[in-house]
């Protein structure tokens, strides 16, 4: 079993970035299902490989559908996006009393936004996906359109929010695809992931403030560390889930599914299965050496900031190309953490995975004493 590593020019990047279009069009995210694959109740389904996005699964997966309190992991992440954690929230009117799911809010009760979050999340309020949406935008109304904007930045292209807690609204829709893609890009935010790994949390207000997460993967499901339950009768049992095993995250997303943990926990443990963790690179590791130009150090290496784990079946493994797009030369001065190239994956000739590569020091510019310096040496 090998990795095999390559390294492109910049220059040369443009003779062959007509091939790289076509490869990233047949992008190994499409991955399909083998015939192990377990038989589930839901409707719709997919599970995603949260650092790559690649799909390990799939069933019906762009049919559009309602997705119920779902939703609200679009409502957290845009409350982390635009907030902070103790930002106070005076309770709008209209945050009050709202059908369904409640952490009972009062009229012009205060809270931390991070309570509101916990309340979203772990007890599924809808008052209190009401009072973010006022907070950030507004409005509900105002909120939906934020919630929208940001959808179609992630690729979540078929769907369409309505309100940010999941009511039912015969325009609100997503599919299991998209709803992969935002559950995903929320992943990734460290912040949500704590969110809703948490199984307590206790908010700092007067009478209803222990929240209990209502999702039962944390407890019952191996390396299961998330996300989100949903049900309305017009919707049915819809439910997100997630699991870290050996350093690979997997979310997985049920819609319209009876029987919403046992599919959910046989497609994950289907996943995990076919599919193992293959590290490409470790975080920090000197890769190649690339020369300054006009600085005091006439060369660095770059290192990646961010270990790379990619999910492969056993034949995948003697398939993996890693390609460092770097420049000839980069002109001082530079910073650490300053972006020199790229690193790209590519199992079986099909791009997996793009992410930056860096200096791993500083390296200042050169002055007149370093240039008279250095003159002197070479007549010497």
């Amino acid at each position: 079993m090998k990795t095999t590593i390559g390294v492109i020019s910049l220059k040369k990047k443009k003779i062959i970035a007509a091939m790289l279009c076509i490869l990233m069009f047949i992008s190994i995210t499409t991955g399909t299902s083998s015939a192990n694959a377990p038989t589930i109740s839901a409707g719709s389904a997919i599970v995603m490989d949260v650092k790559t996005g690649r799909i390990l699964y799939s069933k019906n997966m762009n049919n559009k559908k309602p997705m119920a309190s779902t939703t609200k992991i679009m409502t957290a992440l845009l409350a982390l996006e635009n907030s902070k954690p103790n930002d106070l929230v005076k309770i709008h009117k209209k945050a009050v009393g709202v059908e369904g799911s409640s952490i009972y809010l009062q009229p012009n009760e205060e809270l931390k936004m991070q309570d509101l979050i916990y309340g979203l999340m772990l007890r599924s309020g809808n008052d209190s996906a009401v009072a973010i949406a006022h907070q950030i935008s507004g409005s509900a109304e105002d909120f939906a359109h934020l919630m929208n904007k940001r959808a179609k930045e992630i690729g979540a292209l078929n769907t369409n929010f309505m309100n940010p807690h999941g009511l039912h609204h015969d325009e609100h829709y997503t599919t299991a695809y998209d709803l992969g893609l935002i559950s995903r890009e929320a992943l990734l935010n460290e912040e949500f992931n704590k969110v809703v790994q948490t199984k307590v949390w206790v908010a700092e207000r007067e009478g209803f403030k222990y929240f209990h997460n209502k999702n039962r993967t944390l407890s019952e499901f191996s390396g299961g560390d998330g996300v989100k339950t949903g049900f309305t009768k017009a919707a049915g049992r819809c439910l997100v889930t997630s699991a870290t095993r050996n350093g690979m995250q997997l979310v997985c997303v049920v819609l319209n599914a009876p029987n919403w943990f046992q599919d959910s926990y046989q497609l994950l443990n289907y996943a995990f299965d076919e599919y193992q963790p293959w590290k490409v690179i470790d975080k920090d590791t000197p890769l190649k050496t690339v020369t300054i130009s006009n600085g005091k150090k006439e060369s660095t290496k770059v290192i990646c900031p961010e270990d790379i784990i990619v999910p492969v079946t056993e034949e995948e493994k003697d398939k993996i190309v890693t390609v460092l797009e770097l420049g000839e030369t980069v002109n001082a001065p530079i910073l650490r953490g300053t972006k020199l190239g790229r690193a790209k994956v590519y199992v079986d000739n099909k791009l997996l995975y793009t992410t930056i590569l860096t200096s791993r020091e500083d390296i200042e510019q050169k002055n007149i004493l370093d240039r008279i310096s250095n003159f002197i040496r070479k007549k010497s």
